[in-house]
């Protein structure tokens, strides 16, 4: 397997682990104490994790805003429609289905994959094609571990995600936006899939992923916009042709398969040169930077796009 190098912030960008140790106690105290107002309506439970590789050199952003300014068009269009209205949703019980192209199919209840697979921290970027960026502690483990125990055939190109379709749960799914098909449905081509960054989440700060964050379990590329991030996985194929994703679907002039951060390629009713910082100067974010080509993971992954017009293959 090929030796990947991740970028190794300056000793006086790293906050003292000290300082994070305090940070996560505290995380750990008022999530246990006043749940429902921070981490989502269902109780978040400690995760036991490692520290992993590609660790941003940002301050993270804070849980408050982590969990409540959020795209999750299942339970409403406003940002904090996922916090409001995900009282009913239940993570529990929970299967995801790993078939297709594989020689070894399986269904796999969370709680038996998340004491199967090693959980790591990790501290990535995330930038929302509407222009607005995070910086998230993940928990989860690499998405490539779960494939290659399914053992993918040669034939297999592409991994295709779906979402859990719930509309008595989701009000969005009754309710939401008309253009948007349900259940809500991505994919990647399988060296993105079998990338080390490629992640799937199972927690943040430490704790089972909220309701409004995609639980029990949710796909994070950090190269790429946010949308790609699919939640709440109910089932993942091994394909040979390009599947169907839900917001190409909706509009393929708008959000294209890849979808890689590129500040180059602006969408069409927007910029992309730059992003706003949740929580940088209030709770909706007040700062700005240059949005960095594949969010800053260029070193990592430009190499799976050498031959790629970017401009096209957006």
């Amino acid at each position: 397997m090929a030796r990947w190098s991740y970028p190794r912030p300056l000793s006086s960008e790293i906050t003292p682990r000290s300082a994070w140790l305090s940070r996560r106690r505290f995380v750990a105290a008022v999530s246990s104490a006043a749940v429902g107002g921070l981490a989502g309506h269902a109780q978040a439970d400690a995760l036991r994790t490692r520290p992993g590789p590609f660790q941003a050199k940002e301050t993270p952003t804070s849980l408050a805003d982590v969990t409540h300014y959020n795209n999750f068009y299942e339970f409403g269009m406003d940002k904090s429609d996922p916090s409001t209205y995900s009282a009913a949703f239940r993570p529990r019980p929970w299967t995801v289905t790993v078939d297709g192209l594989v020689s070894r199919p399986r269904v796999w209840d969370i709680d038996d994959l998340m004491a199967a697979m090693p959980i790591e921290e990790r501290l990535y970027r995330m930038r929302c094609v509407e222009a607005w960026s995070m910086v998230i502690p993940w928990d989860g483990f690499p998405l490539a571990t779960l494939l290659q125990q399914a053992e993918p055939l040669g034939n297999a190109r592409y991994v295709a995600f779906e979402s859990v379709l719930r509309p008595e749960q989701m009000p969005g799914q009754r309710t939401g936006l008309d253009s948007l098909q349900w259940p809500y449905v991505e994919g990647l081509r399988l060296d993105e899939a079998m990338h080390p960054l490629t992640l799937l989440a199972v927690g943040l700060y430490g704790q089972t992923l909220p309701t409004q964050n995609g639980a029990p379990i949710r796909l994070v590329v950090p190269w790429k916009y946010g949308f790609k991030g699919i939640k709440s996985i109910v089932r993942i194929r091994l394909v040979e042709k390009m599947p169907p994703t839900t917001w190409n679907r909706m509009n393929a002039a708008e959000y294209g398969f890849f979808a890689n951060v590129n500040p180059d390629v602006d969408h069409p009713r927007w910029s992309q040169a730059s992003e706003r910082i949740i929580g940088a100067g209030g709770f909706f974010g007040g700062g700005r930077k240059k949005t960095l080509m594949f969010n800053g993971y260029g070193e990592q992954v430009a190499g799976l796009y050498d031959n790629m017009n970017l401009r096209t293959s957006y």
